[in-house]
Parts: structure tokens; sequence; C-alpha cells
């Protein structure tokens, strides 16, 4: 695996990763934008509770709470800040035609955040990385908000899925690593490719990596199994992250020049 994406950044392919929110609530987002400063990670996705670990940790350099101790009383998803920062900047940037990793990363640029250098929306904007948001509504806790605005989150982050097909497309000879996204990422993936498959793409050769702590079905099947079953490779491996992304990371930088 580590030799495909060092074969793959040589070769000027694409190294691409989806990410659930976990990845970033346990500290784990200054190795991937090591990655992505280094020009190792080309490309980024995360579901929707991404941007509200990014946002938090850059903020004030914690997550705002932990569900088993604010549900039983009706605080869990209560933060205001939160969901009123965030969704100023997704109505923002709807308004203005962009993606919605775009939008956040853009006001995030514009806040003076005490540990900016946590966050991997502000890294992606700062780089010209994309970094896609992909919302199921009514998932996340910013979606209780006051200031939610349904149309706004669904038409940036259409965009942001029209901006990841666009960076699947180019996946031929690449690599792309479903890591923490048990349902989201997997299924935003499969319709991605199925997607540019369909408008005339060639993407058959290339790496896929499932990498979670406990092996789910839907990774499983469409990231490892059915994208590579015409020429490709996939891969599972079962770990915790804090143990396996600092070691894939690791292994990918002592083997690049």
């Amino acid at each position: 695996m580590v030799a495909r994406i060092v074969e793959a950044r040589r070769a000027g392919r694409p190294v691409v990763m989806g990410i659930g929110g976990h990845v970033i609530k346990v500290g784990l987002s200054p190795l991937l934008v090591d990655l992505m400063e280094r020009g190792v990670l080309t490309a980024l996705a995360m579901n929707g509770s991404g941007i509200i670990h990014d946002f938090e940790l850059a903020l004030v350099g914690h997550t705002s709470e932990e569900v088993e101790e604010v549900l039983g009383e009706g605080a869990f998803g209560m933060a205001e800040e939160t969901g009123r920062i965030l969704h100023e900047a997704i109505a923002a940037g709807a308004r203005d035609g962009l993606g919605l990793g775009e939008a956040v990363g853009r006001r995030l640029a514009a806040m003076d955040l005490p540990h900016a250098e946590m966050s991997l929306l502000l890294a992606g904007h700062r780089l010209g990385v994309p970094v896609t948001v992909h919302v199921a509504l009514g998932a996340d806790i910013i979606h209780m908000h006051p200031a939610v605005d349904g149309a706004a989150v669904g038409a940036a982050s259409h965009r942001d899925f029209l901006r990841f097909a666009g960076v699947i497309a180019a996946l031929e000879g690449g690599v792309y690593l479903n890591v923490g996204s048990a349902v989201i990422m997997p299924e935003v993936f499969v319709k991605a490719l199925s997607l540019v498959r369909n408008l005339g793409h060639e993407v058959r050769r290339f790496t896929t990596v499932n990498l979670d702590f406990i092996q789910h079905y839907r990774p499983r099947v469409n990231v490892v199994q059915r994208p590579t079953q015409q020429g490709g490779e996939g891969y599972a491996l079962t770990g915790h992250h804090e143990i396996m992304l600092p070691l894939l990371c690791a292994a990918v930088l002592e083997a690049l020049p």
C-alpha cells in the first residue's frame, strides 16, 4: 500500500483521502496537513461532522462536548458559536457559488484562530488543495441550530460532490484511502466513480484502501472490492486511527525522496 502511494505521487497521479470526523477528533489533523503541504495528499473529502471538529479544534483546541455526558440532559449539539459561525460561512459561500469546504475554509482564513495549524479546511484553502464536505442533512449537530439554511447546505455540499467527482475522474493510476468513514464517504465515492465512468473517463486501474478500527460492510464493498474489480487493487487495514495513521504517514515519508 505504501509502495502504491509512493508510485502514484512519483508518477504525478492523485492520492485522495476520504475521512470521518473521528479522525479529526482524535487529533490527527496535523499529520494530514503535513501530507498536504508536502504534496503527498492531493485532495481530501470528509463527512459533515468533519467541519465541526475541524472548526472547534482550530478555535478552542478541543471539541465542544462528549455525547455521553450531555445527551441525557438534552444539551448534545447545542454549542451556539459552532452552528452560528459555520452556517454564516456556508450561507455566504452558497451565495457566492462555492462548495461547502471552500466556503468554510474561506471563513476560517478571515478569523484569528489560536490553533489555525490544526485546521484541514484552512490548510486546503491556503494550499489550493481541494477539501470537499459531503453532508447528510439531519446527521450533524449544526443542523439543529436556528441559523441552519437547508437550501444553502444542500447547494454547497452538492457543489462539493461535483468537485469530488472531478477529482475521482483523474484517479487512474492513483490511490483512494477511506479512513474512519463507515457510511457517507464509501457511498459518495462509489457514486462519484460511477458518474465519471458514465461520462467516459477511464478510471479502472487504481488502488483503494480502507483503514478503520472495525471493518464495516460499505467500506469493504464500496471501496475495497467493487471499484477495483476491473484491474485495481483493494486493501483493508484494521487498527485504531491513533496508531495506524501515524505509522502510514511515517512509512510514506520514509519511502519518498
